[in-house]
This record gives structure tokens, C-alpha cells and sequence, in this order.
């Protein structure tokens, strides 16, 4: 008996996939494998139609579970690199900025918004302030609030930790949340592993729902996950450490590269130490080392510091040799050495004599 052709109206029970399912009773086909009226008919895979993949389906809910809304405004250099590592925790990015990066945002799999009105409109669990230090106040005056639920996360990263704090809680609504981080790393230092890179942060603000004191858990969590170092500071903790370290390593790589330090042939490893320090600190914005030295009130003590402690330095090497210079003119116990040229001395008219070297070897013998 030949098999009719088959109509999808006149079997619906039977669909086509990547593979065949067939819930028809058995004998109502040949054998396909004795058959020679279906030459081509085979299974590709024999589970491909499950009604429904628990598995998958399982999967999705718990990255909607543990995922968050993230708005990223200052979507520079720092923003993208973030963003490349949130993604991968399955969390969902919008961004802003005053530089276009849509073509950019795109490639990575970010909503980009050129407009913060409409950026906020999408109700983002998260704000992430990602700018400069010298813009961060200008643009809090602008961002319109109103457009946010009135829970909203707010979340910065800058270099400084009291000034983003203090302008949070001066503009921000008092229902918002407040979380001041400090990612110790950048895409440089950052690029291979975030494992064992100290995170700073403060939760200035948390409201005492169990959603928010999750949502800020979460947020993080992706830190936390990395392998980060989570160290929980106060912000005036944070600039008093940070300055001592952050700015002095800063401070000392611009003063290598204005000094030219170049590679050589015979490099030792501290030498190499130096070369990197200059290639990481100078990938950096001037806008940045100006802040960090502009908005932490313990940056001037540390300038001031490296400055006595160079002039301490030079006081040591000049100190030193000023006792060779003496060792040499004087010898050991204080006396004139032979064949040494007294000191000029002045006549009373202010003229220069000069005493002869046969009268010193004279008063000598």
C-alpha cells in the first residue's frame, strides 16, 4: 500500500522540526527499514519534540531570578569594560552617554539610549554612574528622577568615594538607595581576572524591604562571583587608604613619564616594575588624576609628603658626599693633606691671595 501524500490539515498531530515527531499509531507505517517506498524516511533525533524542556525552562527562571535591569550612564572606557562581565552573568545593560556608542553598545549586546528620559522610562533596577569625577555633580543636576521608580538603586564607581556620596545624598530623592563601590582594578589591571582584586564598597542607603537588601546583594554578587576581594569600608576610610596608595602609585607614574624613563637592553626586574607602572598610569584621563588629587581632601598631605621625602633623599646624597669631598681635602683626622692648596684668602683691600704650596710643605716639615 502507498502512502498518500501528506497534508499538515489532514494530520495535524504530525510536526516538522529539526526532526520528526510522530505520535500516530505504529502500524499505520511500513517499516521504513524493509520498505522500499520510503528510501529517505529516518529519525533524526528521538526526543527532539518534548511538550516542554523542564531543563530549560528551569534555567530561564533562575536567571530572571538572579538577574537585574542595570542603566549604565558614562558608557566610556570604565562603563564598557564593566558591562563585558555583567553580561556574562546574564544581567540586562542599558546605557547612556554624551558620546554616541550605539553601533558599539549593539555589538555588545547593550540597549543604548541617547536620551536619559527614555533610559529611565525602562525602570532599571540599577543606575550605575560611570563618568568622570569633574562631570559626575553637572549631570546629577540633569538626570530627570522622576521617571524612576522610587526605589531605584543608585550605584557609583568612582576613584573617590566621600564627594559621590555626599552629592547622592544632597540630589538624589530620599527614597533611593545608595551603594558607593570602588572596583580596585581597571581594563588594564583587570583585563585577564577580577580573582583577588580588591572591591571597595559602602551601603550608605539601603531601605530595609527584603527586595532591596536582595537587589544590592545581587549587584554584589557579580563581583563576589569573580573572585573579587570584598572589602566593606566607609568612604572616609576609603579616601584616607586610597590617597596613600591609589594617588602616590598615580603620582609616581607621571613623574616617570615626564622624567622619559625608556626600556633598555639590560632592564632588571625592578626596572620593568617602573616601565609598567608608567604604561598603566598613563592609560589613564588627566581628568582622572585631577579629580583623585581635586575631590580627596588627603591628596595635598601626600603631595606634600612625596615632596619632603624626595628633599630628604637629596639632603642624604649631598650630605654624603659633602663628607667624601672633606675626607679627600682633609684626610681622616681632620688635617690639611700634602701637596693640598690652602683655602684663598682676602687681603684687606677684598683682593685674592693665593697661599704658595712651598710655605705648606714648609709649616708641614
Amino acid at each position: 500500500m502507498l502512502l498518500p501524500s501528506l497534508n499538515p490539515q489532514c494530520l495535524p498531530c504530525l510536526s516538522f522540526s529539526h526532526s520528526i515527531s510522530l505520535p500516530l499509531p505504529p502500524s499505520f507505517f511500513p517499516n521504513p527499514s524493509k520498505s522500499s517506498h520510503f528510501p529517505s524516511f529516518q529519525i533524526n533525533c528521538i526526543d527532539a519534540a518534548q511538550p516542554f524542556d523542564y531543563e530549560s525552562h528551569l534555567k530561564t527562571r533562575y536567571i530572571q531570578s538572579t538577574s537585574l535591569k542595570i542603566a549604565i550612564v558614562g558608557f566610556g572606557n570604565f562603563g564598557q569594560f564593566l558591562s563585558k562581565t555583567f553580561l556574562r552573568h546574564h544581567h540586562t545593560l542599558l546605557a547612556h552617554s554624551r558620546t554616541n556608542y550605539a553601533d558599539l553598545a549593539n555589538q555588545l549586546g547593550v540597549f543604548f539610549y541617547s536620551d536619559p528620559n527614555d533610559l529611565f522610562e525602562q525602570h532599571p533596577d540599577v543606575v550605575l554612574l560611570s563618568t568622570s569625577i569633574l562631570s559626575t555633580e553637572t549631570l546629577l543636576r540633569k538626570l530627570p528622577f522622576q521617571r524612576l521608580r522610587r526605589n531605584t538603586l543608585f550605584v557609583d564607581v568612582l576613584s573617590v568615594k566621600e564627594f559621590p556620596r555626599n552629592l547622592f545624598l544632597k540630589y538624589l530623592p530620599p527614597d533611593f538607595d545608595i551603594l558607593c563601590t570602588h572596583p580596585m582594578f581597571g581594563p588594564e589591571s583587570g583585563k585577564t581576572s577580577w580573582t583577588g582584586l580588591p572591591f571597595v564598597y559602602d551601603k550608605v542607603r539601603i531601605g530595609d524591604e527584603e527586595s532591596r537588601v536582595k537587589r544590592c546583594d545581587k549587584f554584589l554578587g557579580i563581583f563576589e562571583k569573580e573572585g573579587c576581594r570584598m572589602v566593606e569600608m566607609s568612604c572616609m576610610e576609603h579616601d584616607k587608604y586610597a590617597a596613600g596608595s591609589q594617588f602616590v602609585t598615580h603620582t609616581m607614574g607621571r613623574v616617570l613619564e615626564k622624567f622619559g624613563l625608556e626600556s633598555s637592553p639590560i632592564n632588571t626586574k625592578g626596572y620593568e616594575t617602573l616601565l609598567n607602572l608608567v604604561e598603566n598610569t598613563k592609560g589613564d584621563s588627566f581628568d582622572l588624576y585631577y579629580g583623585l588629587f581635586m575631590y580627596n581632601q588627603n591628596s595635598l598631605e601626600q603631595i606634600e609628603r612625596l615632596d619632603m621625602a624626595f628633599e630628604s633623599i637629596k639632603k642624604d646624597l649631598f650630605g654624603r658626599l659633602h663628607q667624601v669631598y672633606r675626607k679627600q681635602l682633609f684626610g681622616d683626622n681632620g688635617e690639611v693633606k700634602r701637596n693640598t692648596r690652602l683655602p684663598q684668602k682676602l687681603l684687606g683691600d677684598a683682593s685674592l691671595i693665593q697661599t704658595p704650596l712651598d710655605n705648606v710643605r714648609k709649616d708641614e716639615s
